[in-house]
């Protein structure tokens, strides 16, 4: 097979298009813009794409250019599983084309769902989780287009060192910052971004005990600043999202960590494990940052669209480390190999 670069490209635009989505959309709920415009599919009872660039003002701007950045999003995933289904020859990746239109014509379904139900919680949670998963799949589809992937000789790769070890540490890097990035759509999704107003203490405390005392203080101090009062529920969905943050911080500087110490490694995967380190750092700066700003619309924005940078880094990782080391394949036992020889010596 011979590398289709031009598909190659359009695969990458798409993930470049879906970042620009998740920053959009992450735009929408920071500023509270969700119900801006009350109908869908129509926006204000026009045709989506008819309606006037002038009229975009306020919560408008934000909700309706999401709709529109959606759309985009979706026409791109159109032509690239089209043309995955004209031009390639894997059929895998035909199929994953096709699933990953399928899944973007969904997210604009239930994207529709959380504006006519006003913003139901589960459902909101969802829509943002699965436009991570989307992004998985465009991630794959790059990877899958690219000349690394072409170049592989079908010859096991050589391994050095614990290459096992470090295959671990990525799939549970990219496992907990997912599971870390449901946790981020709980929490903006119940309104507990703010449930501890400092950080990196929670309250004052480094554990909280969610006592009664613990939550008038957090309430006093909500009060003072006009915000809502805070109920147990969300501090203790906020402090499951910083422990989880704690977590995928071991997680990524394991990974970064293991790299390096492994000799001979790809120098490559280095250079994309200290990216890796590099996104994380800002990811925290720019959590501590939403906490400290008061949710400010841009940082919480950036906060939210960096989260799948570091998912999408970890993840283009992952799929690189099994390409160069692929997991060696199991020994066979004596007894199975001994069965294996007396069933081929009966048939000979």
């Amino acid at each position: 097979m011979i590398q289709n670069r031009a598909l190659h490209r359009f695969a990458a635009l798409t993930g470049a298009a879906t970042i620009l989505l998740i920053f959009v959309g992450g735009l929408v709920t920071s500023t509270g813009s969700g119900l801006a415009v009350p109908d869908w599919p129509t926006t204000y009872g026009r045709f989506m794409f008819a309606f006037p660039l002038s009229d975009m003002v306020g919560g408008i701007f934000y909700e309706h250019g999401h709709r529109l950045v959606a759309s985009l999003v979706g026409l791109l995933t159109l032509t690239l599983a089209v043309w995955l289904w004209r031009t390639e020859q894997r059929r895998w990746v035909r199929r994953l084309g096709w699933v990953a239109l399928a899944v973007v014509i969904g997210q604009g379904l239930l994207g529709g769902i959380t504006v006519l139900y006003l913003l139901p919680t589960p459902i909101s949670v969802f829509h943002a989780t699965l436009a991570q998963t989307f992004f998985l799949m465009v991630i794959l589809l790059v990877y899958a287009t690219s000349g690394e992937f072409f170049g592989a000789t079908g010859e096991p790769a050589p391994t050095f060192g614990d290459s096992q070890g470090i295959r671990r540490w990525i799939t549970v890097s990219v496992g907990l910052i997912y599971v870390q990035l449901v946790l981020g759509a709980i929490m903006r999704h119940t309104g507990s971004g703010l449930a501890f107003l400092d950080f990196p203490l929670s309250g004052g405390y480094l554990v909280p005990t969610f006592e009664a005392s613990l939550l008038e203080a957090v309430n006093g101090q909500r009060m003072a600043l006009e915000l809502s009062v805070v109920t147990q529920g969300q501090l203790l969905i906020n402090f499951a999202h910083r422990l989880g943050a704690l977590a995928v911080s071991v997680a990524v500087v394991g990974t970064v960590t293991k790299t390096w110490r492994l000799a001979g490694f790809h120098p490559g995967l280095k250079r994309q494990s200290a990216a890796l380190l590099a996104v994380l750092v800002l990811q925290i700066a720019l959590g501590a940052g939403t906490v400290l700003s008061g949710r400010q619309a841009l940082v919480t924005s950036g906060h939210v669209v960096t989260g799948a940078v570091l998912l999408g880094l970890g993840f283009l990782y992952a799929l690189r480390v099994y390409h160069f080391y692929p997991p060696k394949p199991e020994p066979v036992s004596r007894p199975a190999l001994g069965r294996l020889r007396a069933g081929l010596d009966g048939n000979l």
